[in-house]
């Protein structure tokens, strides 16, 4: 009797899905016209709605397309143009939800000032939010969703679409800070700090909701320790940063204790960061242990740990330049493309002359025929400066004597706990600021306090 029972349940369940599959279950319209009419313009609305809803979706795109054509005056125009628009998103697939954007963005182009406009610009975000993948595959979709939604919020900042759409952007936001975070890890495994540092780095500037920021924020500032003296000014302002913006992270007070080992000051908390902490760490969706177990499974990302509150980035990511590359390399001081036009005295100079272009005269020289020339400066840009290297410090003389920056390889094959290899790499990789920069070259810190001058050595003449 049970056995018999079970059977006609299953046998029910089959038959719904495959009645649903049928169109012949209704899934309402959201943007129905209600107004109660015969007119025939009206008539082939209702009769394409009556299709969409029971997913005869290609019946009802050819009645929306006569209604188009036959009334081009009609009132119902912008709303059969948006149910065409629907009727591909309800067909899914790669292929209905592509001609679906092309369809809404034709909408919002034709009709920007409807309220649906801002509705139709939701959807198009949410056609690229519903197809992204995992942060460790291709972020395609993620970076259109991420685009698509800044445009909501930008060209429709008042819609009752605005606030969903600003959780949408923290859950993408979420995916491509981890895919992000990902690779500044390889990096920091591999060992190539200056790289993971500047992943770290733009990942903490660009994504300050991240769920896992303070981590990278940590990680930032050991990827910028083991890059030397040079760059503890920055490996303090991570530190800083994460007692500041971050105090209640599990590094929180390591890196207290850290500011206060290098002497450095230690803020305060931000009371504003406590309270948004308190608040995630309270809303955050938890997973059980069947949601770990499928998620192995799924395509689409998991995001219960995007953030709930706060104002999402709307710059998106951009790339930066490594901490490590100098500022003339990086562009950004010493050169300048700027073209200026100066009065030469005389006008026969250029004639006589042939360096004239390259020699403009001083600004005040008398004038006399006055010609207007284009100096230097309008032919090329204006040379970078050579950037000088640093001064050699006492504190690169090492215990025995030996000036690691003017050292050959065979004296600094001699120091203590260095070989050959090691030796060839600080010749390379000079000149140091001190000998606990030696750090960078990957020499373990029992050899570098080997190393180290004692107060009572003199330096080597």
């Amino acid at each position: 009797m049970v056995r018999n029972a079970i059977r006609y349940a299953a046998l029910l369940a089959a038959l719904g899905v495959v009645l649903s599959s049928c169109g012949l279950k209704r899934h309402k319209y959201d943007n129905p016209i209600t107004k109660d009419t015969q007119q025939p313009d009206k008539v082939l609305f209702d009769k394409a709605i009556n299709d969409v809803e029971h997913s005869r979706f290609e019946v009802a795109r050819f009645t929306l397309q006569t209604l188009i054509n036959t009334y081009d005056t009609s009132e119902y125009l912008a709303k059969a143009k948006l149910a065409i628009a629907d009727s591909w998103f309800r067909e899914g697939g790669s292929h209905g939800l592509a001609q679906a954007e092309a369809e809404y963005k034709d909408f919002i182009l034709f009709y920007p000032a409807m309220e649906e406009a801002a509705e139709a610009q939701e959807k198009v975000c949410d056609i690229h939010y519903k197809q992204m993948e995992k942060a460790d595959r291709d972020p395609m979709h993620a970076l259109r969703a991420e685009d698509e939604c800044h445009q909501l919020l930008v060209q429709f900042p008042n819609s009752k679409f605005a606030p969903e759409a600003q959780q949408k952007l923290r859950d993408i936001q979420e995916v491509l800070a981890d895919s992000e975070f990902r690779t500044a890890n390889f990096y920091h495994t591999k060992g190539s700090f200056p790289a993971a540092a500047n992943r770290y780095q733009g990942l903490a500037d660009q994504f300050p909701l991240y769920s896992q920021a303070d981590e990278s924020l940590w990680q930032l500032a050991d990827s910028y320790q083991h890059m030397g003296d040079r760059f503890e000014n920055q490996q303090v302002a991570a530190l800083t940063r994460i007692v500041k913006d971050y105090p209640l992270s599990a590094h929180a007070d390591a890196a207290r204790a850290k500011l206060k080992e290098m002497n450095r000051p230690v803020p305060e908390a931000d009371p504003v960061a406590v309270a948004r902490m308190k608040y995630e760490l309270e809303n955050h969706a938890k997973m059980g242990p069947m949601g770990h177990f499928l998620g192995a499974f799924r395509t689409s990302p998991t995001m219960n740990m995007a953030a709930k509150s706060g104002s999402p980035q709307m710059t998106g990511m951009r790339p930066t330049i490594p901490a490590s590359v100098p500022p003339v390399a990086a562009g950004t001081q010493g050169v300048s493309s700027e073209v200026s036009v100066s009065t030469v005295a005389d006008s026969s100079a250029i004639d006589r002359n042939p360096d004239a272009r390259a020699n403009p005269p001083a600004p005040g020289s008398a004038a006399g025929d006055s010609a207007t020339t284009v100096s230097a400066t309008a032919v090329s840009a204006t040379q970078p400066a050579a950037v000088p290297p640093p001064p050699v410090q006492q504190s690169t003389v090492t215990r025995t004597g030996v000036d690691i920056n003017t050292a050959s390889v065979a004296e600094l094959q001699k120091l203590p706990g260095v070989n050959k290899l090691q030796a060839q790499r600080i010749f390379a990789m000079r000149p140091f600021l001190s000998v606990q920069d030696l750090i960078r070259t990957g020499l373990p810190q029992k050899t570098i306090n080997r190393l180290k001058p004692a107060a009572t050595v003199p330096a080597k003449k």
